[in-house]
């Protein structure tokens, strides 16, 4: 990302697109043919710069991915034009390396999709819908042919069974021997962020962050009587109102004085338990967002005040503290080619050395919440992640940095207390930094 647009990002996370519109109204939301219209003209530039400069890094010459309608390959789905929902009958997409031409697409299906992938069957002539394929890889002779299969990547791995049977089924011996899986370019695809999409997903994360912040208001919570249920569940209807979607159900959560870790655990993990929230709480949101197919996955803190009180325990406020300093120390470890093992295994190292508790459990987001790209850390394995953590880090991608501290407060007798933190950032290739900021302060809940 250029260093314009990196001065342009704190204006555009307070507006939404052209139009100037503030996000936090529903009226700020596009209406569904606007929506298309953006998908449509972001997938435009994607296929314009992406393709050649992904499949050629990756030595991959022609790459085919193939879709049944309702069980579509994930890349696919990513693919499609904004007024679609589904692949087609069979849908088969082919990028052709053509060399000083670029890269072509073709669609071995009835039907053209979109403007980049033309229309290359016609059944009345090839009955065979297989046998075309066949037919066009004879025509672009390929050095290499790309396929979506991956032992590691689940995002990569969206050639079925009976899909791949019917493709090999019609190659050559020797067309055959030139197929290779096509994961690392999938994921490619998948994680790369254009400079068209980074100038919309701060406003895109914006929206989600002030979805937490009325959630976490006296607008909706009355100490003493709502309960952590009842935020998840308005936190759901919220979204709906404003016409969007999430793609996991919140989480709402309390920590408080007097309970020990085993309890929260029940509490965090069961998220249909309820918990009346009182004066004092230390509560915790997990909540995302997909607009624009874009995705938002977000883990922020508030404190319920008791009475007197204007602001949290200094304890609480230098737990905070302690995890966006952790999210310092992460996030000053992301080097260019490193892989998902070596950045946490560096960062880990270095939080220990400075005396804190730490636990990283940072993915990639974009088209996906949980997106393809290097995996570091997972919550439940600080060591290394065999084949995702292996994966490098790459620039002009997005990751949700999330992570906690374990914190004693001392205004709590010293109990241990986890300060669980997500947020979206940007890597450049050079620089991480947060799309829409980051929090730093307690959201404070008033206790009357």
């Amino acid at each position: 990302m250029n260093q314009i647009l990196k001065t342009m990002l704190p204006v555009l996370s307070c507006f939404l697109f052209s139009g100037g519109m503030h996000a936090a109204t529903g009226d700020s939301i596009l209406s569904m043919k606007e929506r298309a219209e953006t998908i449509d003209r972001l997938l435009a530039i994607r296929f314009d710069s992406l393709p050649v400069k992904l499949m050629r890094r990756e030595g991959i010459d022609m790459w085919i991915l193939v879709a049944r309608e309702y069980n579509e390959d994930p890349v696919v789905m990513t693919m499609l034009p904004g007024d679609s929902h589904a692949a087609r009958r069979r849908t088969i997409l082919v990028f052709s390396d053509e060399g000083s031409a670029g890269v072509k697409g073709y669609a071995v299906s009835r039907y053209a999709v979109g403007d980049f992938f033309q229309a290359r069957w016609d059944p009345e002539e090839q009955p065979d819908q297989w046998q075309a394929v066949s037919d066009l890889i004879a025509e672009k002779n390929p050095r290499s042919i790309g396929i979506n299969v991956s032992s590691d990547f689940a995002l990569a791995d969206g050639l079925t069974h009976g899909e791949y049977q019917g493709l090999i089924g019609a190659l050559s011996n020797e067309q055959e021997s030139r197929v290779v899986s096509a994961e690392r370019l999938a994921i490619a695809w998948l994680e790369a962020r254009t400079e068209e999409e980074m100038e919309l997903y701060p406003s895109i994360v914006k929206i989600a962050h002030d979805i937490i912040k009325e959630g976490f208001s006296n607008t909706v919570i009355t100490p003493g009587k709502t309960t952590t249920e009842d935020v998840m569940w308005w936190y759901r209807d919220r979204v709906r109102e404003l016409r969007l979607v999430t793609w996991f159900h919140p989480s709402v959560s309390i920590q408080r004085d007097q309970k020990n870790i085993e309890e929260f655990l029940d509490l965090f993990s069961d998220t249909e338990t309820e918990g009346v929230i009182l004066p004092g709480d230390l509560l915790h949101v997990d909540f995302g967002i997909t607009y624009l197919r874009l995705n938002t996955d977000t883990q922020q803190h508030a404190y319920v005040l008791k009475q007197g009180e204007s602001d949290a325990p200094a304890g609480i406020r230098a737990g905070l503290a302690t995890s966006n300093r952790l999210q310092d120390i992460l996030t000053e470890n992301f080097v260019l080619k490193r892989t998902g093992n070596e950045i946490l295994r560096a960062a880990r190292e270095q939080a220990i050395d400075e005396d804190i508790r730490p636990s990283i459990y940072t993915h990639p987001i974009g088209y996906h919440g949980h997106g393809a790209g290097p995996t570091i850390g997972m919550w439940d394995n600080q060591g290394d992640t065999a084949g995702r953590g292996d994966y490098p880090l790459y620039e002009n991608t997005a990751h949700s940095i999330e992570l906690n501290s374990t914190v004693s407060v001392p205004e709590w007798g010293g109990q241990d207390v986890r300060f669980m933190l997500e947020e979206d950032a940007y890597f450049d290739g050079e620089t991480t930094f947060y799309i829409d900021g980051r929090q730093q302060e307690l959201i404070l809940i008033q206790s009357e």
